[in-house]
């Protein structure tokens, strides 16, 4: 690299990034859990309310159904959010199942939201996690 091209000014008309101290985010662009968990909900019902439970499509669906919560959670424009959606289907048949999850994270910027959806072969979880990135 030569001397020229690390002293170089840059011209007038150039943009030139400015720095952003932004620790926090405002309180109007931080993720909010009510309203990712009606939009998971909306997705988990017009994705499963007419399926029956096959084995050999449950991935299919995890993925379209992860792919487009993640798609609508980047349409709410959180900027310098991060999100990390886990969706588990599995087949109805009167069994418990627990799911449980540790995150270390900033309680003030992260959070997260669920829905569950549930039919006569069916059922779901879909967690949508929301991380402030600094």
């Amino acid at each position: 690299m030569s001397l020229e091209a690390i002293s170089r000014v840059p011209e007038a008309d150039e943009e030139t990034p400015s720095n952003t101290y932004t620790i926090r985010p405002n309180f109007k662009h931080k993720f909010r859990p009510a309203l990712v968990k009606d939009l998971i909900h909306k997705i988990l019902m017009e994705q499963l309310s007419d399926k029956r439970f096959a084995s050999d499509q449950a991935k299919l669906w995890t993925t379209q159904i992860s792919d487009n919560i993640r798609a609508q959670l980047k349409e709410l424009s959180l900027e310098r959010y991060k999100y990390v959606v886990q969706v588990v289907i599995g087949e109805q048949r009167g069994e418990g199942v627990k799911m449980g999850c540790r995150c270390f994270w900033d309680s003030d910027t992260d959070n997260y939201a669920q829905d569950i959806f549930m039919n006569e072969t069916i059922f779901c979880v879909a967690v949508a996690y929301g991380v402030y990135h600094y």
